[in-house]
């Protein structure tokens, strides 16, 4: 026996405005799906593909704490859409907190953004290098994170030859490291460029066929490296501000314009000699 359809019948209109509807839906679901996908770009395991915490509240939690940089580092560990926020935004604001008055003159050229990246930069500020016997030829010193390091405009004049004095090279004070061994008292200092791609240092660097080291990097951000010794380009000055031996004095640029050098310290009663000869 046939079973008839009792439901009622609806109009074309009222099919059509339904379809409609659910289209929209559909289309506005996507997008949604579409902004997501290129937001996060991760595996469908993340936890961050339930929903984002809104980079407002991020900055707020951040904020409140200090632009602490080991918790920045440990939001970027937790996936990509963390990392970026961090680089774009956290790295930046703790750069700013840390060095105010050298932030607004590396970023007074009109870019957005410092050379290398906001996180290199706020390694650079808080992690001194080390050296290994690749790099400096030296005795092998580990790496640590410094509690506080002035950097000096001034300072950086004293690293740059006479034509190059009108770049802007910002540099730490040493970080010492006494009785190492032959090597006596070892100083490890750091800096950065402002513009660097458009400094009088890398246009003479490149003017004099200088070669990148064949296997070291930039500690800060992966760049190659120059060595300013080998260029020719280390003046005497330097030595006479860091109180070091002229001779022992050796530093290396990488091409975000980042800079990392060791020195032999002279005993304090020499170098307070030197300081007065300055």
């Amino acid at each position: 026996m046939a079973i008839e359809d009792e439901s009622p019948e609806v109009p074309d209109s009222r099919v059509e405005e339904s379809v409609i509807c659910i289209s929209n839906v559909k289309l506005r679901f996507s997008e949604m799906l579409v902004k997501k996908q290129f937001r996060c770009n991760h595996s469908a395991a993340c936890s961050c593909t339930k929903g984002h915490l809104s980079e407002e509240v991020i900055f707020l939690v951040f904020q409140h704490l200090n632009w602490n940089p080991r918790l920045i580092a440990n939001l970027s560990c937790v996936c990509k859409w963390f990392d970026d926020i961090a680089k774009r935004v956290l790295w930046k604001e703790f750069c700013r907190t840390r060095a105010p008055k050298m932030m607004p003159d590396l970023q007074s050229s009109g870019s957005h953004n410092v050379d290398g990246n906001w996180k290199a930069l706020g390694k650079l500020l808080i992690y001194c290098s080390g050296c290994n016997e690749d790099l400096f030829n030296s005795i092998h010193i580990p790496g640590h994170f410094v509690y506080r390091t002035r950097f000096s405009r001034t300072s950086g004049k004293s690293f740059l030859l006479p034509q190059c004095r009108s770049d802007v090279l910002y540099v730490s004070d040493p970080c010492e490291h006494l009785d190492q061994g032959e090597d006596s008292d070892v100083g490890f200092f750091r800096g950065v460029f402002k513009s660097f791609s458009v400094s009088r240092v890398k246009k003479m660097l490149i003017d004099r066929e200088a070669k990148f080291h064949p296997t070291e990097v930039c500690p800060y951000c992966k760049a190659k490296l120059w060595n300013m010794l080998q260029a020719k380009m280390v003046p005497r000055s330097a030595g006479s501000r860091l109180g070091a031996y002229d001779e022992c004095v050796e530093y290396y640029v990488c091409l975000n314009g980042h800079m990392l050098g060791i020195c032999t310290l002279l005993p304090l009663s020499d170098s307070e000699e030197a300081s007065e000869l300055e």
